[in-house]
């Protein structure tokens, strides 16, 4: 096997990685990988934020009707029985 070096992963103290020196790397890495984002412009935030919205308040709707309708069931069924 070839002998392999990487500096990223440099070894100190008799082959101890300091841990400055990963979360340093990781936080390089996280910035590099960020700066490849496409950034939506803030029409299409707007946008995007008001579907979300929309969505998540006729899924509650939804969830409301059921847990309604399935509680007006459930009462007239145990007060048909008791």
């Amino acid at each position: 096997m070839a002998n392999k070096s990487n500096n990223s992963t440099a070894k100190k103290d008799g082959g101890v990685v300091s841990l400055y020196e990963k979360a340093k790397s990781y936080l390089v890495s996280v910035y590099n990988e960020l700066k490849k984002v496409h950034w939506p412009g803030r029409t299409q935030l707007v946008a995007y934020t008001g579907v979300v919205l929309v969505s998540v308040i006729i899924v509650g709707f939804i969830i409301w009707l059921f847990d309604t309708g399935l509680g007006f069931l459930l009462e007239k069924l145990f007060n048909a029985f008791a």
